[in-house]
């Protein structure tokens, strides 16, 4: 059976179905900035698959096609309502139901409490802007690969892309960057390799990273897949909104 899913160019007509959702990956791709939408019905839409990075969000009516056609690999769900949730259930059984935990869109930092904390990081370390070469770095560790990966090119990411490392001897020990990007600013991916763990690394590049954005403008959206994440965005200045649910959708799995 040849699939009925469709990547849709005018994204001004599913705009509607995801009024009211505020999630920064989807005004990456309806401003065609990053990211597809995947439509069953080209000219008039009634439910809507936004995809950026790894992550598929899927709003308007359920729609059985959008979520079996998923795109190949590890892919997170976001449903925006239980029956969208009952029907990524029905297609993939061995999906991961999982919590994820929305942080406010609107916070008001305070520089100086930032710049501190930019500041306070171990003896050794330093923190750098990726450029050029790091982006290459980036791309060699599964820890650091989501820093750059969403972008189709190494030229898109250091034009609309702004990430933050702490550097030891030369190498990423942590780093806060744009997994994604829209017009109005950037969606923060963070991460800490292992044995450089609970050295304030990962708070230092975010602080660095949010101070970048405010200077150009861009607003630093974060949104946590954990509780540590959720006490990092506080402590950063952000304010928890509510959980919602997600799906983990490994690349192997078969639909029924």
């Amino acid at each position: 059976m040849h699939s009925m899913r469709y990547e849709l160019q005018d994204t001004s007509k599913v705009k509607h179905l995801f009024d009211g959702w505020e999630e920064t990956l989807i005004y990456s791709c309806l401003q065609g900035v990053m990211g597809k939408v995947y439509v069953t019905d080209r000219e008039n839409p009634r439910s809507a698959a936004a995809f950026v990075g790894c992550f598929l969000i899927l709003a308007g009516e359920p729609d059985w096609e959008l979520v079996a056609e998923k795109p190949d690999g590890f892919v997170i769900m976001l449903p925006q309502n239980e029956a969208w949730a009952e029907l990524i259930e029905a297609c993939f059984p061995d999906a991961k139901r999982v919590v994820r935990y929305a942080i406010r869109k609107d916070t008001k930092f305070d520089t100086d409490s930032l710049k501190q904390m930019a500041a306070d990081i171990p003896e050794g370390y330093e923190l750098h802007r990726i450029d050029d070469r790091i982006y290459d770095l980036c791309l060699q560790n599964p820890v650091t690969y989501d820093f750059v990966s969403s972008f189709k090119t190494k030229e898109a990411y250091l034009e609309e892309g702004l990430g933050i490392v702490a550097l030891k001897d030369g190498e990423i020990a942590a780093g806060a960057s744009s997994y994604s990007r829209y017009r109005e600013g950037i969606e923060i991916e963070v991460d800490t390799r292992e044995q450089d763990r609970r050295k304030h690394l990962a708070t230092a590049c975010s602080a660095a990273l949010i101070l970048e954005c405010l200077d150009r403008g861009l607003y630093p959206s974060w949104d946590a897949h954990n509780l540590n994440s959720v006490h990092l965005a506080e402590k950063l200045g952000y304010e928890f909104s509510h959980e919602y649910a997600a799906y983990e959708v490994s690349g192997e799995m078969r639909t029924h």
